[in-house]
């Protein structure tokens, strides 16, 4: 798959952790909800178990999106599948597991999806860069994701583990020099907040062939800045139609794909 606006014509649709309003986050749920609201691609987070399975996990416990309790570092894989990852957020998804890089990848080619993935991982980077090698060893796999992280040193490293990798730097600031930041660390893609996300950045990174990717919150964040006479939307669509965001991400898919569609940048089909 290809990430970037002028290859591919559209303008990526991206759920964060899944469609995250609408399903338990980082679930088969919530990325089949994200394919069926006309998302092409999920970010999703990914931390090792203590036998070094890389698995979806946002935090570094699993107390939030689980029945179970305890840090993901200290628990085996096995004691991980037996907790239930969907209960907490409406009893309809009771049963919903857990899931391991290397699964959410075999859904990922079924629905035709791609993936951002977040390395929450703390405790072991350099065991996670050679689990993850494993897990993508198919080119077809590696094609489909983007390793993403705030930890822009630690991706540049990764670089020099698994050539071909593509790798996306998150900034919740903005830069007097986004091109230096990006290249810098080697970067292929920068994801910014909306909060931060500026058109003159985004045409400096687009004549590197560097891509960027809007992260747009949830619709009640929007709204709550509506209320405020701080409404980002319009800017956003004008955004959106000059062809200046490769990737918009947000919690609620079907909003996202909506504001794309308004613009005139959606996807006609599934992502190439």
């Amino acid at each position: 798959m290809h990430w970037d606006f002028a290859t591919n014509g559209f303008v990526h649709i991206c759920g964060h952790r899944g469609h995250s309003t609408g399903a338990p986050e980082n679930t088969i749920s919530a990325f089949r909800a994200t394919r069926a609201l006309g998302g092409t691609t999920a970010e999703i987070d990914t931390v090792l178990t203590a036998d070094g399975e890389i698995v979806l996990m946002h935090d570094l416990s699993v107390d939030r999106t689980t029945d179970g309790s305890g840090v993901v570092a200290d628990m085996p894989l096995a004691a991980i599948r037996k907790l239930d990852a969907g209960s907490w957020f409406t009893p309809d998804f009771a049963g919903e597991r857990v899931l391991t890089l290397t699964e959410a990848l075999a859904i990922a080619r079924d629905l035709n999806l791609g993936f951002e993935v977040e390395v929450k991982e703390r405790r072991d980077l350099p065991r996670y860069a050679r689990q993850l090698a494993e897990v993508l060893e198919d080119p077809a796999d590696m094609e489909r994701v983007m390793m993403i992280s705030f930890d822009h040193a630690w991706l540049y490293w990764l670089k020099t583990q698994i050539p071909g990798i593509k790798t996306g730097g998150i900034i919740h600031a903005r830069h007097t020099d986004p091109i230096r930041v990006a290249t810098s660390a080697g970067l292929d893609q920068l994801s910014i907040d909306l909060s931060v996300w500026h058109p003159d950045d985004a045409l400096q990174l687009h004549d590197a062939g560097i891509v960027n990717r809007c992260h747009a919150y949830a619709p009640t964040m929007i709204e709550r800045l509506n209320r405020a006479g701080l409404d980002p939307l319009p800017s956003l669509r004008d955004w959106l139609a000059g062809e200046l965001i490769d990737t918009l991400s947000g919690d609620d898919v079907g909003w996202v794909a909506a504001v794309v569609a308004r613009a005139g940048v959606a996807p006609d089909g599934p992502s190439s």
